[in-house]
């Protein structure tokens, strides 16, 4: 007897391999949009001290929203197409939904920016601190609810412990960065930008982009089977 061992709807493979490229891209290319600003366009930006939303504080700002928004697209397809390349488990739904919060994030990032005081230095007029909050909390919470259904998946889950301790390092770095560092006056704030491309470029960034890769690999192959 054959018996079925994951129940994963897959699309079209080709549009499988778009949907891990859209993956792959978003955080090569938000990352890659934030380094040519930092480098070409911002003389007195601090990557140590300032964060990336800094950047929106500068009559050049509008390219950091747009890198944002740019971004918040290529999550979101991810997340959609993701969700479909995984074996379904009971509430499976709950990791790429997380991303696509975390898109929202994005997407508040750019629809209230940082503005410059009279002095030059960067502050929030009052919202954007829930797109941070909101990002940086879902993103680590969606890569600690996927790693348990990727461990429910034998395709997956050789990427599950790897996943999973990203999204808790995540969690953590975010609880650093919202206490210890991002509030004026606070113990890390003159590192704070510092600490937030770690957090980024070490941890959830990898994370996304492995998991990506995998989608791509797995793309054109069919469900696992079992023999009993």
């Amino acid at each position: 007897m054959v018996m079925v061992t994951t129940s994963v709807r897959l699309s079209h493979p080709d549009f499988q391999r778009w949907v891990a490229r859209a993956g792959i891209a978003g955080p090569v290319l938000f990352t890659a949009g934030f380094l040519v600003q930092e480098t070409l366009l911002r003389d007195d930006y601090s990557r140590i001290a300032d964060p990336i939303s800094a950047l929106e504080a500068d009559p050049s700002g509008w390219i950091q929203q747009l890198n944002f928004l740019a971004f918040a697209v290529l999550l979101t397809i991810f997340a959609a197409g993701l969700h479909r390349g995984i074996a379904n488990t009971r509430y499976g739904w709950t990791g790429p939904a997380l991303l696509g919060v975390a898109a929202v994030g994005l997407i508040l990032a750019a629809v209230f920016p940082l503005r410059e005081d009279p002095a030059g230095e960067p502050y929030d007029p009052g919202h954007h601190v829930i797109a941070g909050v909101t990002f940086f909390s879902c993103s680590a919470l969606a890569l600690a609810v996927l790693s348990h259904r990727f461990a429910a998946d034998p395709r997956w889950r050789g990427l599950a412990r790897y996943v999973g301790v990203a999204g808790i390092v995540g969690l953590g770095c975010f609880v650093l960065l919202g206490r210890f560092a991002m509030p004026g006056g606070a113990p890390l704030h003159e590192v704070a930008g510092l600490l937030q491309r770690m957090t980024i470029l070490a941890v959830t960034f990898p994370a996304l982009v492995a998991i990506a890769l995998r989608l791509r690999r797995l793309a054109c192959r069919p469900p696992a089977l079992t023999r009993s």
